[in-house]
């Protein structure tokens, strides 16, 4: 199984969930993508297993992946402060991949229905829902 952990601005939630996949499956092979060298840098340092940056990293990664993980952004164009391009986006939002995306406020999109928790509890329950793919 590949999961494909993608992330934007300085890479900390991207840096959780590599730790986090890490940590309960080592086996997964984790594919870290940023839109930055910074959050590239991060899930490397975490534990994921390749990294790249970039839109083209994007677009091949989400091709290869089973399972797409990272803040809701990843799948809205121009979120994160314009880091996500609509190419981005499509890609990680088009993908065959199961996606386990994560409300994160900073992405100007707020998500009714969902309740508030700390980051690190989110991240917990992310890996959760990836046990039941695995």
């Amino acid at each position: 199984m590949k999961v494909l952990i993608i992330d934007g601005q300085g890479g900390g939630l991207g840096r959780q969930l590599v730790a986090a996949v890490k940590e309960r499956f080592p086996e997964i092979e984790v594919l870290a993508v940023g839109a930055n060298s910074t959050a590239t840098g991060a899930m490397l340092r975490a534990g994921a297993d390749l990294a790249a940056t970039g839109e083209n990293a994007v677009l091949v990664a989400s091709r290869r992946a089973d399972v797409i993980m990272g803040p809701i952004g990843i799948v809205i164009a121009d979120a994160m402060l314009g880091e996500i391009t609509p190419v981005m986006a499509a890609a990680a939002g088009q993908s065959e991949a199961k996606r386990i995306l994560l409300p994160v406020g900073q992405c100007d999109n707020i998500i009714a229905g969902v309740r508030d928790m700390p980051m690190a509890k989110m991240v917990q329950e992310a890996v959760e829902l990836l046990a039941g793919w695995v």
